[in-house]
C-alpha cells in the first residue's frame, strides 16, 4: 500500500503530463555577495537577505504547481571562502533552520537535505536531522536543501556503494546500467528537475545536480538572488510550459 509521501506514483505521472509548467525547479541561488558589495555592507548581510527571500519562493510554490524544490545552499567548493564567510554561513543555517522549523511544518513542506554531512558540525546536523524528522509525514511541497554537496561528490559516493554492493554480491556487475547508479544518489527519493534556474547573470552550473539535470532545461538569469521574487519565479515558469520537450525524440 502506497502512502502518503510515495514519490512518483501513476497520479503524480499523469498530473505531470497533464500540466505544462514544471513539477520539479532547482535554483542556484547565486548573488548574494554581490548584492551586500553594492549596498557597501559584508557579504553575510547578502546571505541573510538571501536566506528570507527563500521563504517567499517556498510559499508561492503550491500556486504555480511546482511540487518539488531544490536550493544549492552551500557546495563543497564553498569550503575554500574564508574562515570568517564560512562560519556566518554555518551560524546562519543553524538559525534558519531553528526558526523556520515550526512555519515550514505549518505550511505542509517536506524538508530533505542532501550532500555530505561529515564535515559539518555536529549541532547543525543535529537540527537537519530534526527538521527532517518534524516535516517527515508532510506531503505538500517538497523542499530539497543541498549543503556541502557538489554533483561530483555525489557521484563519487554513490558508485562508491554501489561497489560494495557488487563486491558484497548484492548486486550483479551485469545488471549496472544507467537506471542503477540514481537508486543510489542522495536524491533518490525525487524526480529529476525539469526547470534549472541560476540566479546572477553567471552562466555555468557549478557541480549542481550533474546526473539529474541532463534533461533539465536551464534559465540564466541576470537577477542577484536577494531580488528574486515569487513573480519572477511564476515568469519562467510559465516561459518553461512555452518549450518543445523531446528528450532525444521527433515528434510526429
Amino acid at each position: 500500500m502506497s502512502s502518503k509521501n510515495d514519490i512518483g506514483t501513476d497520479s503524480d505521472a499523469t498530473e505531470e503530463q497533464e500540466r505544462s509548467g514544471p513539477r520539479h525547479v532547482a535554483i542556484i541561488m547565486d548573488g548574494n555577495g554581490r548584492w551586500a558589495q553594492a549596498r557597501g555592507r559584508p557579504r553575510l548581510f547578502g546571505h541573510h537577505a538571501g536566506a528570507k527571500r527563500v521563504r517567499e519562493v517556498v510559499e508561492c510554490c503550491p500556486e504555480l504547481g511546482v511540487k518539488y524544490l531544490t536550493i544549492f545552499a552551500f557546495s563543497t567548493e564553498n569550503w575554500k571562502r574564508t574562515q570568517v564567510e564560512i562560519s556566518g554561513l554555518m551560524s546562519l543555517f543553524r538559525r534558519y533552520i531553528s526558526k523556520e522549523m515550526k512555519a515550514l511544518a505549518a505550511r505542509n513542506v517536506r524538508v530533505r537535505f542532501i550532500g555530505d554531512r561529515l564535515r559539518l558540525d555536529d549541532k547543525l546536523v543535529r537540527l537537519m536531522d530534526e527538521l527532517e524528522h518534524e516535516t517527515e509525514e508532510n506531503d505538500g511541497t517538497h523542499l530539497t536543501i543541498a549543503l556541502n554537496y557538489g554533483g561530483r561528490d555525489e557521484v563519487a559516493r554513490a558508485t562508491k556503494r554501489l561497489a560494495e554492493d557488487v563486491a558484497t554480491g548484492l548486486l550483479a556487475p551485469e545488471d549496472v546500467d544507467e537506471e542503477t547508479l540514481p537508486r543510489y544518489l542522495d536524491t533518490h527519493v525525487l524526480p529529476d528537475p525539469d526547470l534549472v534556474i541560476r540566479t546572477s547573470g553567471e552562466a555555468r552550473i557549478s557541480n549542481f545536480l550533474l546526473w539529474q539535470s541532463a534533461y533539465a532545461e536551464y534559465e540564466f538569469i541576470d537577477t542577484l538572488w536577494p531580488d528574486f521574487t515569487a513573480e519572477e519565479l511564476g515568469r519562467l515558469c510559465r516561459s518553461y510550459g512555452t518549450r518543445d520537450r523531446r528528450f532525444g525524440a521527433v515528434k510526429k
